[in-house]
This record gives structure tokens, sequence and C-alpha cells, in this order.
């Protein structure tokens, strides 16, 4: 049952990406520019989380594609995530900091350990993201990131990321 539940919150998530996607113009820099590391702490449940992210460039005027995959542990609770977001960064200029907004879609999988017992579950996350970034010298990326969950799991995230470009 929870292998159909995955394979069914990745067909949607695929689904909800595809639109995303064919926003691309002869304008825009859609493919592969960059990865980094994140770590943060999430709320309910209490986690420490960890990851990474790629950037895909833009898909439209200063709108960025960045999947990104956290795995979060305290708790009594393991949750992986793999997110598909996209995030309106507010100016051009990447030498200062500027906010950004997002959002993005999520297939949670979550494990519960209480008393012994064992308990999973998977489920499609909405997410709604907002943080402050600052390019640097020598082209990486540096970002601070708030995340809330529009479902359940977890309610919020804050994380700190750095972003390699080649």
């Amino acid at each position: 049952m929870n292998r159909t539940r995955t394979i069914l919150l990745v067909a949607a998530l695929a689904t909800a990406l595809a639109p995303a996607l064919a926003l691309a113009g002869p304008d825009t820099d859609v493919g592969f520019r960059g990865w980094g590391p994140r770590v943060g702490l999430s709320l309910n449940p209490d986690q420490l989380h960890f990851g990474a992210h790629l950037d895909f460039g833009n898909f439209a005027r200063h709108v960025r594609f960045q999947p990104n995959v956290e795995l979060g542990l305290g708790d009594h609770t393991k949750l992986f995530a793999a997110n598909a977001e996209a995030a309106y960064r507010f100016s051009s200029a990447w030498d200062v900091w500027t906010p950004y907004l997002g959002g993005g879609l999520g297939a949670n999988i979550k494990s519960v350990d209480f008393a012994g017992h064992t308990a999973s579950h998977n489920d499609l996350g909405v997410n709604a993201l907002g943080g402050i970034e600052k390019g640097l010298a020598n082209g990486d990326r540096f970002f601070i990131e708030g995340k809330f969950s529009l479902n359940d799991s977890p309610d919020a995230k804050i994380t700190v990321g750095w972003t390699f470009y080649h």
C-alpha cells in the first residue's frame, strides 16, 4: 500500500511541474546551474533537517526552479521530503541581500517510532516559502529560508543553505 502511495505522489508531482517547465521561452535560462547543501530546524515534529538542492535556472523572469530533498531527524520521527519548489526573486542584482517568495509541492514519507512501535505514512505536501539570499563574489549564493506547510508535516522550517555554481 505504501509503495502505491509513493508512486501516486511522484506522479502528481510530475504532473504539477509540467506546466511550469512549459513556460520557458527564449528569454529564460532553464537548465542546471548549480547545487548545494541545506540544514535547519523544523517545528512539529521538532527536528534537525539536512539535505541538498539543485538550481535549474529561471523558467520565467525572476522565477527560479529549485527542487530539494531533506531528511529530518528527532522527536521520535524520521521525515524524508522531496520538494519541487519555485521562488520569485525580487531583484536581479546578485551582490545584494534580496528577498524571495515561493512555494511548491512535496512528497513526504514519515516514520514515527514510539514505545517500540513504528508507524509510517506518505502524503503530498503543499509548501509556502520565503527567504533572503545574497550572491557572493565567487558566484556562489547563500540563503536563509522559512517554509510553512499548508497541510500536515512539518508545520514550519527555518533553513540555511549554500549554492555552488559552475
